[in-house]
């Protein structure tokens, strides 16, 4: 079940943290854009989790820009839920959220080293298409941007 977070529990605060650490061995450090302690608290940012009875299963997150734009963050499933489409259900879902909020696009930057893979063949997928950074980011050969209009 899909569930708007509010906060950012703890569970998933210890995901994203494990998420960070998994980027560390394919990234260097300062091409790491996963959300930091402070930045999961801030009000432009709205969580979402999928659990299974109490487990969290998996979460992601939208960090809306001033322009109806957002950037897609913290997508991350845990490894015993890998290979059974809950990414996908949760990416759907905060699309929809993010047009009932007025968002107009949706950006998000992942890393491009093979681990990154899946992630970056999902959001294709999806209808996610290569831009050029966005928002603070700048051009980096660890980092991959897409953007897509909702």
């Amino acid at each position: 079940m899909i569930k708007q977070e509010t906060g950012c529990p703890e569970d998933i605060v210890e995901l994203i943290q494990q998420h960070r650490l998994e980027m560390l061995k394919h990234s260097p450090e300062e091409s790491v854009h996963a959300l930091d302690q402070e930045t999961l608290q801030d009000t432009s940012v709205t969580f979402f989790s999928y659990r299974e009875g109490k487990e969290l299963a998996a979460c992601g997150a939208i960090k809306q820009f001033a322009n109806n734009a957002a950037e897609l963050k913290s997508m991350k499933t845990k490894d015993a839920f890998l290979r059974r489409g809950i990414s996908q259900l949760l990416l759907a879902h905060i699309e929809k959220y993010a047009i009932e909020q007025g968002i107009e696009a949706l950006y998000l930057e992942t890393g491009s080293a093979k681990a990154f893979y899946p992630a970056v063949a999902m959001y294709r997928k999806n209808g996610f298409t290569e831009c050029g950074p966005f928002a603070d980011y700048q051009s980096d050969p660890h980092s991959l941007f897409f953007k897509k209009c909702i």
